[in-house]
């Protein structure tokens, strides 16, 4: 049961913990509103109510420990360390009820002057959240992020695929010794953290499907992005060659598909990056885009070309062949294909 009242013009709603029942509304009459109607009047009530709202500051750490076990460890990490830089300066002695949708406006301007719309993005995320949990545990009645505007999404314009030319001219042009890592991300849509994760034992070349089960990212091995990332995909046949050479090149001991000249995994992809993928687009004079664009060149080419997009949704991991529409809809229209010709035929 609730009890909802209003008291100089400011509405109140507050939790009875009680089950709605016949004796319990009659207990509330005689025992609980009483009560509450002597604190209001003797100003012990909002004592209460302010010694029980905590500071962001107080409650940050009661939200990162409810969230510990079901976030992955480095997502964790990035949440605190983005609560660090861009929220606690701003908020960390307020009380979470004395904060405005005007005053979250104003933070979100100023952020913007600064790091980009997917960052604040990031670290919405990560406010969204303290006072969506402490409106679990009764602590405020409203979340005031839902009154101010979300930064405009900016994945149409992170989103800059390769054409099917230059695909293949940069893998041919990355030295041999690390041009699988290159072939797996352009031909199966892989994210660059779950393919240095990739181990032998990961790749079946009698069905030839490759299991995706771990993601390395900061040296730290961890499960994919999300449940649905665990999967198993297909070997297509521009990547087996590769796949294949690698194989042949590789030590025979080792674990990784990519090991460093220590033998040991990569621990990101930054060196990958900055030793073979970046010189590479400079020699050939192609624009630089980051190594995650493979993964949307994949996505894009297979979905222009007509390729099932239940196919390529459980390729890249998606939970929903929605998600992958939603990201990718402008690139599954064929543009000089005839619309409705099976009317012809009847016709």
């Amino acid at each position: 049961m609730w009890i909802e009242f209003y008291h100089l013009s400011k509405r109140y709603r507050r939790s009875l913990n009680l089950d709605d029942t016949k004796t319990n509304r009659k207990f509330a009459k005689n025992n609980i509103i009483p009560e509450i109607q002597y604190k209001l009047n003797s100003g012990e009530f909002f004592n209460i109510e302010k010694e029980k709202v905590p500071t962001v500051g107080e409650f940050s750490k009661v939200s990162f420990d409810i969230h510990k076990n079901d976030r992955r460890e480095f997502t964790q990490k990035r949440y605190i360390r983005l609560y660090e830089i861009h929220i606690e300066p701003y908020f960390k002695n307020k009380r979470m009820d004395t904060i405005k949708p005007s005053d979250l406006a104003k933070w979100q301007n100023k952020l913007l002057n600064t790091i980009s719309g997917k960052t604040v993005k990031g670290v919405r995320t990560v406010f969204y959240t303290f006072y969506e949990d402490a409106m679990k545990d009764e602590l405020i009645t409203k979340n005031p992020f839902t009154l101010v505007k979300s930064p405009k999404s900016e994945c149409l314009l992170d989103k800059r695929p390769f054409p099917i030319e230059d695909i293949f001219l940069i893998i041919k042009s990355i030295p041999l010794k690390i041009r699988a890592f290159f072939a797996i991300g352009f031909f199966t849509g892989m994210r660059t953290g779950e393919i240095i994760g990739l181990k032998w034992e990961d790749v079946d070349f009698e069905d030839l499907t490759i299991r995706v089960e771990r993601s390395r990212r900061q040296g730290t091995e961890t499960l994919p992005k999300t449940k649905s990332s665990v999967r198993t995909i297909d070997i297509i046949d521009s990547l087996l060659p590769y796949l294949q050479e690698h194989r042949e090149l590789s030590s025979k001991s080792s674990i990784y598909i990519f090991e460093t000249y220590q033998d040991i995994p990569f621990n990101t992809c930054d060196k990958i990056s900055s030793h073979y993928w970046k010189p590479t687009l400079e020699k050939l004079n192609i624009t630089y885009r980051n190594l995650y664009q493979m993964r949307h060149t994949f996505a894009s080419l297979m979905l222009s070309n007509g390729e099932d997009i239940l196919w390529v949704s459980n390729m890249l991991g998606h939970k929903h062949s929605s998600m992958t529409l939603d990201m990718y809809a402008r690139y599954v229209r064929q543009k000089n294909r005839k619309r409705a010709t099976f009317l012809l035929e009847v016709a």
